[in-house]
């Protein structure tokens, strides 16, 4: 039996560590380092002339503006009014200084386009000449800042003068009005509308840890959805996969540091959708609002409508500050937090202090494991106090089989008895333990979506915590000048794995007098599956749990000696058991 167990536990560990290539996210190529929003505007096939077309009609040389600011750069597109074109200033896309600018907006005639765009859908019965993805617009400056709004305008000859005016902050918030001035002599209704377009998927999404795709807040709701959904999910006939109405709210496309979203004014009665088009290269995904009823403007007057367009890095506190400021509800939501949000955001906050007040996000990561351990110390001591007492009372109940040898359940009875008489309930660990878990659960999400740790360096090789350990034990540390994870990627083991795999190691040794010889013979092979686990997750998760079980040791060490010391030594008398008497 116990051979047995012991192969099935090594051919199930072989199965867990090739899935984990399929479950657990490719890790991001440095160079690869895509930004999250970038899309462009374009409602259902109804709505306005198509990118695709407008790009047959343009070519490298449109007129652009350009966009300056303390946190972007980049350029405004007079075709079409997009915004195509925006670099991310503070971010890179390798830990090096002098790599290229994080970009979270590409031009349509990209590889890889994202862009936002800014226009009106046409209204079926309305005549109305509206601008389109094609319209060359006029501008009233000549670059774009925080101190120095830019204002469009364009004519459409039939008596309407359309605007945007764009304002922009010092992190990464447009302003954007869209208005309509009624110059003729009857009235005319118009749909102002904001499209976030993405035309490709990313390489590197997949992971099942963090959310990548459309997302957004309508009526207090979180509406995320991947790339596959709403591609399957798109009604042809309305280029929707998912709609909403409600005041106010937020939506645009997310990746895992970056987003792209549109806000509406927080009192506005607008229409939310996320969508799949094919009418260009690979198709297209579309997020974008309209107001729920068109804009009615008489003769002679105008009207127009504000809403609010981030691009930028998911910095939280920024999020949190925007939503308040502006009353977009939820806007933090971006972040992907998971089912224990209201554990997890706290723990986010807590390392970001803590980041703040180290300047070194690896020595930030050790101090918040050590306020973590603190806080769960008393859950912890119940456990460990639970397990010494049984360890302590292990040689009894080994003797105790041994004289039962051939009636498993009179010994069973009899150490069930034993620990009755010595006041140790075999569950009184698994509780505080379990409660532990979604503890555990919130720090590693939190690991995965802090900004912070991106290519934040710790100490001697590790340049970049959110990458993998890039020492390789199989290439004998880089002495041998080849990368053999290319043919099989859990070829990758760094030093911090193994590290860890070494206090893994102890943690087993400490705790594997309570356990049989068929389950200490199955955990013996644990520590190398869990090696390779980590192998290829960020650095800075494996210098965490490393920490973590170091310290675990140590606090497991302490309350030992405090529960020895004060503890009663175990009784030697165990309650008899009334053998089962057999049927003759």
């Amino acid at each position: 039996m116990d051979i047995r167990r012991l192969i099935t536990a090594m051919a199930l560990s072989m199965i867990v560590l090739i899935g984990f290539d399929y479950f657990m996210p490719k890790p991001q190529h440095p160079q690869q380092d895509q930004a999250t929003t970038q899309t462009s505007v374009s409602e259902p096939a109804s709505t306005m002339r198509s990118a695709a077309d407008a790009d047959t009609a343009t070519n490298a040389d449109d007129k652009r503006i350009p966009i300056t600011g303390p946190s972007v750069s980049g350029s405004l597109n007079l075709r079409g009014a997009r915004l195509d074109d925006l670099l991310l200033t503070r971010y890179h896309t390798t830990p090096k200084s002098d790599s290229p600018l994080v970009r979270v907006l590409d031009k349509a005639t990209d590889p890889q386009p994202n862009f936002v765009q800014i226009g009106w859908r046409a209204i079926a019965g309305d005549a109305t000449k509206l601008p389109d993805a094609g319209t060359l617009w006029e501008a009233d400056g000549t670059a774009l800042s925080p101190d120095h709004p830019l204002t469009l305008h364009w004519d459409n000859g039939q008596g309407q003068v359309f605007s945007i005016r764009l304002a922009l902050d010092a992190r990464y918030m447009f302003t954007v009005t869209q208005s309509v001035a009624n110059h003729g002599t009857s009235s005319i209704r118009v749909l102002p509308a904001l499209t976030v377009e993405r035309n490709y998927v990313p390489e590197d999404v997949g992971s099942m840890l963090v959310h990548e795709g459309p997302v957004g807040v309508m009526n207090g709701r979180l509406e995320e959805q991947t790339y596959k959904a709403v591609h399957n999910n798109t009604n042809v006939s309305t280029g929707q996969a998912w709609a909403a109405q409600g005041n106010g709210g937020w939506a645009g496309i997310t990746d895992k540091y970056w987003l792209t979203a549109i806000a509406p004014d927080h009192t506005a009665p607008v229409s939310a959708s996320f969508g799949f088009a094919a009418d260009r290269g690979p198709g297209s995904y579309r997020v974008g609002f309209v107001p729920q009823a068109p804009v009615e403007i008489s003769a002679g007057a105008e009207a127009g409508s504000t809403a609010h367009v981030f691009a930028g890095a998911k910095e939280l506190n920024l999020l949190e500050q925007y939503g308040n400021d502006l009353q977009i509800t939820d806007f933090y939501k971006a972040v992907d937090f998971g089912w224990f949000g209201f554990a997890t955001r706290p723990m986010f906050h807590l390392l970001h202090w803590l980041f703040l007040q180290f300047g070194n996000f690896g020595i930030a990561l050790l101090a918040f494991t050590l306020i973590i351990k603190l806080v769960m110390f008393p859950l912890a001591t119940k456990t460990v106090k639970s397990s010494t007492r049984m360890r302590q009372l292990a040689p009894r109940v080994q003797a105790i089989r041994d004289r039962n040898k051939d009636n498993p359940v009179a010994a069973n009875q009899q150490v069930m008895a034993l620990y009755r008489e010595e006041g140790v309930n075999m569950f009184g660990g698994c509780l505080p333990a379990l409660v532990q878990i979604p503890v555990f659960f919130c720090l590693y999400k939190v690991l995965n979506v802090a900004i912070d740790m991106r290519h934040a360096p710790f100490f001697g090789w590790i340049r970049d915590l959110s990458a993998p350990d890039p020492t390789n034990l199989f290439n004998l540390f880089g002495l041998v000048p080849f990368d053999p994870s290319v043919y099989w990627a859990p070829l990758h083991l760094g030093i911090w794995p193994i590290l860890f795999g070494g206090t893994t190691f102890l943690m087993q040794r400490m705790n594997m007098a309570t356990m049989d010889p068929a389950q200490q013979r199955i955990m013996q092979f644990m520590p190398i599956i869990y090696v390779f686990f980590m192998g290829r997750l960020p650095a800075g998760i494996v210098i965490y749990y490393t920490w973590n079980n170091l310290l675990t040791a140590g606090q497991q060490l302490l309350i030992q000696k405090r529960v020895e010391r004060a503890g009663t030594p175990a009784k030697t008398v165990v309650a008899p058991v009334k053998k089962p008497q057999r049927k003759s």
